[in-house]
């Protein structure tokens, strides 16, 4: 049977916080987490694939609760391939988490969208359930064409999974989240670090590309330090229009004057400096503004 997560809602409904959340984390969350799994799919540093886990489903998920009632479970290293990048030449760094842990990292993921979806704003996409790429080009497009929209600030954050600030990130749970033992648990996610070949890297920044619970982590992080700042800080004190569309760590602001637009600019690099992420300078020529009318 699935988890109940009426609770959750009411508290927030209530309180604006939420509690007692390691209760989600039960044996048959565990068991709905590994039958979701892929077989054949690349394994972690433990080698274990779904099928071998299985072989004795009930004493591993028994096993592994029990470490983390008495909090002897550690998340192990995640382990580092390459592919390659689509539209690129380089390649994308993508983290496999050992087998038992992405059944936590699921769970845990789960946990976190019933908390955070009702909080989200409308105006991002990505990895979020019910939204996709095509929404946000969809929507994009209704606000250029039909908007008050002369200049447009095309941002992406240049390594942002890789240079997310933890100790922020962990602020801006705690908002939310008054359970310590359920954000204990997402610290030593973030802290695991990776061994690529036989090198171990330790991680102080950062949440890995491949992790299950990476996503919604980033989308938390973005939605405090992006979402929330420009409806509040930019939008509210525009005189013109102004818009944001964000899929991911890349993000469109549309403004109708030129001059806020620039201004936006600059406060954002601010921003992203505040909170120790990077502006990828991607499409930069002049500036990254540019004026609707010359477009070709």
């Amino acid at each position: 049977m699935a988890n109940d997560y009426t609770k959750i809602a009411l508290q927030l409904q209530k309180y604006g916080t939420v509690q007692g959340l390691m209760k989600y984390i039960n044996k048959e969350s565990l068991k709905e987490q590994h039958k979701k799994q892929e077989k054949g799919k690349a394994v972690g540093i433990d080698n274990i694939r779904k099928e071998e886990y299985e072989e004795n489903l009930e004493e591993n998920i028994d096993n592994l609760l029990e470490r983390m009632k008495k909090f002897t479970y550690r998340p192990q290293r995640t382990r580092r391939i390459y592919i390659p990048k689509e539209g690129s030449t380089k390649q994308r760094p993508i983290s496999i988490p050992a087998y038992e842990d992405k059944l936590v990292q699921g769970n845990m993921a789960e946990i976190l969208e019933q908390i955070y979806e009702p909080i989200f704003l409308n105006t991002s996409y990505g990895f979020r359930p019910g939204k996709s790429c095509h929404e946000a080009i969809e929507r994009l497009d209704k606000i250029i064409m039909k908007e008050k929209v002369n200049y447009v600030v095309d941002a992406d954050i240049r390594g942002f999974f890789e240079n997310m600030d933890h100790k922020w990130l962990m602020k801006f749970l705690e908002k939310t989240i008054e359970d310590k033992n359920f954000l204990r648990y997402i610290g030593r996610f973030l802290k695991a670090g990776v061994m690529e070949g036989m090198k171990k890297y330790e991680t102080d920044k950062g949440t890995p590309q491949g992790g299950l619970i990476s996503p919604i982590l980033a989308n938390i992080y973005l939605h405090y330090v992006i979402d929330l700042w420009f409806k509040i800080k930019i939008q509210r004190n525009c005189t013109g229009g102004a818009y944001i569309v964000r899929y991911a760590d890349d993000f469109v602001c549309c403004f109708e004057k030129e001059e806020e637009a620039k201004e936006f600019y600059e406060k954002l690099k601010e921003r992203l400096n505040k909170f120790r992420t990077r502006d990828s300078g991607r499409k930069e020529q002049n500036n990254k503004v540019w004026e609707k009318s010359k477009w070709k």
